[in-house]
């Protein structure tokens, strides 16, 4: 039997019963609006790691 490995051993059936669950909960038209905040924040939060990377390389090149 084939199972999908990719978030912490979760197979097909678990996923679909999750998706079922959040689309009872909010509804057909509200998860767009949910996916669309969700890919907003992961931008941001990827966003500030590179800015925090671009600050350590100032400060190293500010110590030499």
């Amino acid at each position: 039997m084939t199972q999908l490995l990719f978030i912490g051993g979760l197979g097909l059936q678990e996923i679909l019963v999750i998706a079922l669950i959040v689309l009872l909960l909010f509804g057909g038209k509200k998860i767009p609006e949910l996916m669309k905040g969700l890919g907003k924040g992961v931008k941001s939060f990827k966003d500030g790691m590179n800015g925090l990377d671009d600050d350590k390389s100032q400060d190293e090149k500010k110590e030499k």
